[in-house]
């Protein structure tokens, strides 16, 4: 019994000791998640061209991935098609490295195929449980808005990509800002909990 009452305890000191030690990383990340919020609202080309870099970046080391596990299993069956997939991957994401425009124009697509994608899986959701409820118009609606968001962003690919990026903006504000106030928060946690554990 004694063992069992002083994991409580020992968890709780445990905890403490984390969130004060780290409490630091959730400030600078939130700084920096709004300071790039702030930027690309000011300058949306530079942070379109940021995201199109780690986006065939990501494509590139994805493709790498993709290759070396081939490499290291040529004994399986079908080891040459997650082979070719490497290549593409690493092929296409060196081509769009070195040519920025191409990637902004291919992270741009990506982003409005996913909402187009989305919209319609919404709009079926709602279809699915009609019959529970009376607010499945709200999955229609934005269904609908997801869908012709995305069919803008092909159809105008210019526009659309400072609408992505002004979108991709709000969210690092909005985000930053939770991560800045949870940090001065965290920082008081191990006092707060400390008292509400009676010690």
């Amino acid at each position: 019994m004694a063992t069992t009452a002083t994991l409580p305890t020992a968890g709780g000191t445990d905890a403490r000791t984390l969130a004060k030690r780290t409490w630091w990383v959730f400030l600078i990340g939130g700084i920096a998640s709004a300071i790039f919020g702030v930027l690309a609202f000011v300058q949306p080309g530079i942070a379109l061209f940021v995201l199109a870099t780690l986006f065939a970046a990501a494509v590139l080391v994805d493709g790498a991935f993709n290759l070396i596990g081939a490499v290291r299993n040529r004994e399986k069956d079908g080891w040459w098609i997650m082979g070719l997939i490497g290549l593409l991957g690493v092929g296409v994401g060196a081509y769009a490295l070195f040519n920025p425009p191409l990637s902004m124009l291919a992270f741009v697509l990506v982003v409005a195929l996913e909402a187009i994608v989305l919209g319609v899986l919404l709009f079926l959701l709602g279809w699915k449980i009609r019959a529970l409820t009376t607010k499945e118009w709200i999955l229609y609606a934005t269904g609908i808005l997801s869908v012709i968001f995305g069919l803008l962003v092909v159809f105008r690919p210019l526009e659309g990509a400072v609408s992505v990026v002004f979108l991709i903006a709000s969210w690092a504000l909005v985000t930053g800002a939770l991560k800045v106030w949870f940090a001065f928060r965290v920082r008081s946690f191990p006092e707060r909990l400390a008292e509400a554990l009676g010690r």
